[in-house]
């Protein structure tokens, strides 16, 4: 974080100080939750969870080197105590922010937010000192800890925000007010809350609405939800996709024996040609966010093409591709799933897998509500048409679905099997797998189906290919 001193933290939060000798002294390293990442010079976060208060780590964290704690009581250490910790944090991100003086961009999507957002900070970084959201780090704890990481280098600040509900990304750019406002697609991710495809746009929207008159809305020209988003900004619009009409757009999309995509870029200040290191078609518009922002921020087209096509993985279980000396390809995308994202990623396997058998150990979606047995019913189908070898389906009723639809669209009897659990699903390819295969795991994230791809790499040593991202 940028320095600032405990008195000044105390007076931009509203709190009060406790156990502090001098409110000069300055927070000079990180604001942190995890009593495990204190360093010296760090203001500790005592949040209160379901099963761990941070407060009880006050005296060991203080003794690790931060300079105070930002409590809702007092601790018997230095620090500053609020009311609500959560929207102390909150305020200290927007102070920074707006002290800083970084160009925020903010982004959000059903799809693709965080492999969009680790492309777009490799091809910024090129340019100046950028930070951005770790991870999935997009809520309203993790995003102002994000915001908090940026420092007097700092020139631009990138932003993932999610949202769960009407009025949650209205409150994350009210924290940090973004000068460019991406807005990637609107998709089925979390459906059962919302209620509806149009409900999640009007949630989505609301980042745009945000937008200064002097920023720039850069929507998704293919998606028709997002391209309407025009109309409910102020900000200049620049337009990305495959349509005829987008600012920026890929054409000559295709894929290489490998699976990885290849286009040419077009941006209104020429065209070159991009080769990416991630895999899957789908992330062709992923990569065509990244450049309609690197163009409004004033990067050529050949800057653009050169970082995308060098640009890797910075965030987990996304589409992780690992080769093992036996020759199996494991492709770990245990994250997260969404039906646009299974799809995409059944897709990419398919790609991948030419020539070779192919395996998609799939688990449930979450959140879909009422169309969770349609979704369910329409991944296993899809399996069945694109031809993949075979279907594991792993965990309870939402995995029935997949392995229902499987068999009823092609009656593929022995090529799709329904098991109990990860420990089931690695037993079941421990036994069948050979050499050459290749195996897609995939999920929602509370599912941990991670563990598979994990067990199947720890069963030899593996050689990595690199660690090649996705979703």
């Amino acid at each position: 974080m940028i320095a600032l001193s405990l008195a000044e933290i105390a007076t931009v939060v509203g709190g009060q100080t406790y156990d502090i000798p001098d409110p000069a002294v300055s927070v000079t390293g990180s604001v942190v939750r995890d009593s495990r990442e204190v360093e010296p010079g760090s203001l500790f976060v005592a949040f209160v969870g379901e099963r761990v208060d941070g407060h009880d780590y006050a005296a060991d964290v203080v003794a690790a080197g931060a300079v105070a704690v930002l409590a809702s009581r007092p601790v018997g250490v230095p620090a500053i105590v609020v009311d609500d910790v959560q929207a102390a944090i909150g305020a200290l991100a927007r102070h920074v922010v707006e002290r800083l003086g970084a160009i925020t961009v903010a982004l959000t999507g059903s799809v693709g937010k965080t492999s969009s957002k680790d492309l777009l900070a490799q091809v910024l970084q090129r340019k100046a000192p950028t930070v951005f959201t770790p991870g999935s780090f997009n809520n309203e704890i993790g995003l102002p800890l994000t915001a908090l990481s940026a420092t007097d280098e700092t020139r631009f600040l990138i932003l993932e925000m999610g949202a769960r509900g009407i009025g949650h990304i209205q409150y994350l750019t009210g924290l940090t007010p973004p000068k460019i406002g991406l807005v990637l697609n609107v998709g089925t991710a979390h459906i059962g809350e919302f209620g509806g495809r149009e409900q999640i746009a009007v949630a989505k929207g609301e980042l745009v609405e945000s937008l200064p008159a002097d920023g720039a809305a850069i929507l998704n020209a293919d998606d028709p939800l997002v391209r309407a988003m025009a109309s409910r900004t102020k900000a200049r619009v620049l337009l990305f996709g495959e349509s005829d009409d987008a600012d920026v757009r890929a054409e000559n999309v295709r894929l290489t024996e490998n699976g990885q995509p290849a286009f040419t870029l077009h941006t209104p200040s020429g065209c070159s040609d991009v080769t990416l290191r991630l895999y899957g078609e789908h992330h062709v518009s992923n990569a065509l966010a990244a450049a309609a922002v690197a163009h409004e921020l004033g990067m050529s087209v050949d800057e653009i093409a050169l970082a995308l096509s060098e640009a890797g993985t910075l965030s987990r279980w996304r589409m992780e591709v690992t080769e093992r000396p036996d020759g199996v390809t494991i492709v770990n995308d245990a994250y997260n799933a969404n039906p646009e994202s299974m799809r995409a990623a059944l897709r990419a396997l398919v790609a991948m897998g030419k020539g070779r058998r192919t395996w998609a150990v799939l688990g449930h979606m979450a959140e879909l509500g009422d169309e969770g047995l349609a979704e369910h019913d329409a991944v296993g189908r899809l399996a069945v048409r694109l031809n993949v070898s075979k279907l594991v389906a792993v965990g309870g009723r939402e995995a029935s679905w997949l392995q229902l639809g499987a068999y009823n669209e092609g009656s593929w009897g022995e090529e799709s099997v329904h098991v109990s659990d990860a420990q089931a699903a690695i037993d079941l390819l421990r036994s069948e797998l050979r050499a050459g295969d290749v195996v897609l795991v995939k999920a929602s994230r509370s599912v941990g189906l991670e563990r598979v791809a994990t067990a199947l790499l720890d069963d030899t040593a593996v050689s990595s290919e690199g660690q090649v991202s996705g979703r």
